[in-house]
């Protein structure tokens, strides 16, 4: 058995994220996670290894604690760090956004309600698209996350820790293995399944390289992470949200006069007209958020998050 911590720069209150069901996969209940710990597989080289975290509660000294059944060796725990701070974010400093939008109209007080928030991700880009990929455009999001489980359960390594199994995310080289039919025969499209593969195939041959994808600037990111098959204008920037970075782009992207994915919704939060913003009015809107915008966003959508909760528990009562 192997146990270690990391420390996370602070403010960071993890159990934010609790709340927020989109951060978590088919095999994860967030209300047992406050107790049991949030357990899932992580890659370590070749294989990989389940590993349970615990979060210490404390947003100003934020400090996680990682168990696993495996025997790891040191440079063995700094590959797990690499997927672990991915996933919680624990590398972001935001410090610099709570000042620089301390008087921002729309921003000021999400950043106040929510203080600690960062976002959550996958362990590396290769998932988050995977799991992009086959959630588009599903609004009933449970049916959602059981396919992308399928997927893992038919093509990833299958796991056993403490007497429960958990298939590990399909890598690259798994996934090839697959076609578009067999995709199909688990719930997603034939075309998801032909893009998944795609990309896949595309890593392996060295035209997409993930670490290049990881760090290059937003722009870049978004240009080059279009051109991946099944990856469109709103698929890209929030994939984009998802990276070790705290910046991002939300460039224009209009169909019929209509303004679209983030950037629509970014201008109404802010009072504006998405159809008819200019890029200056538009940058001017997001002035606060420099260097910040990923992480920015995440407030907003977060914070949109809880009041849908609300609203519909009051519409129950």
């Amino acid at each position: 058995m192997s146990s270690w911590t990391l420390k996370s720069i602070p403010p960071h209150d993890w159990f934010l994220c609790l709340d927020i069901d989109q951060y978590f996969d088919h095999e994860h209940d967030p209300e047992l996670i406050f107790e049991e710990g949030f357990t899932r597989p992580i890659p370590v080289g070749d294989r990989d290894v389940i590993v349970t975290s615990f979060f210490n509660g404390n947003p100003d000294n934020p400090e996680f604690h990682f168990e696993s059944t495996e025997p790891l060796n040191k440079d063995e725990i700094e590959e797990a760090n690499k997927s672990l701070s991915r996933i919680f974010g624990t590398n972001l400093d935001l410090r610099p956004l709570y000042e620089q939008a301390e008087n921002d109209p729309v921003l000021r007080d999400k950043l106040t309600d929510l203080y600690g928030l960062k976002r959550m991700a996958r362990a590396n880009l290769f998932e988050d698209t995977i799991n992009r990929i086959i959630e588009m455009r599903l609004s009933h999001k449970p049916t959602a996350k059981k396919m992308v489980y399928k997927v893992r359960e038919n093509y990833g390594s299958l796991v056993t820790a403490k007497g429960k199994s958990l298939p590990a995310w399909p890598r690259p080289n798994q996934l090839v293995k697959a076609s578009p039919m067999s995709i199909r025969k688990l719930g997603p499209t034939k075309r998801k399944g032909e893009f998944i593969i795609g990309f896949a195939e595309d890593l392996l041959s060295g035209e997409r390289d993930l670490e290049y994808l990881e760090n290059c600037d937003p722009q870049t990111f978004y240009d080059t992470i279009r051109e991946v098959r099944g990856v469109g204008p709103t698929s890209a920037q929030q994939l984009m949200l998802f990276r070790n970075r705290t910046d991002a782009v939300f460039p224009s992207n209009k169909s019929s006069g209509k303004e679209k994915g983030h950037r629509r919704w970014i201008i109404m939060s802010y009072g504006g007209d998405p159809d008819n913003t200019s890029e200056e009015a538009f940058e001017n809107m997001i002035s606060n958020w420099k260097g910040y915008e990923a992480a920015a966003l995440e407030f907003l959508f977060v914070n949109w998050v809880l009041s849908e909760k609300e609203r519909k528990q009051q519409e129950k009562s």
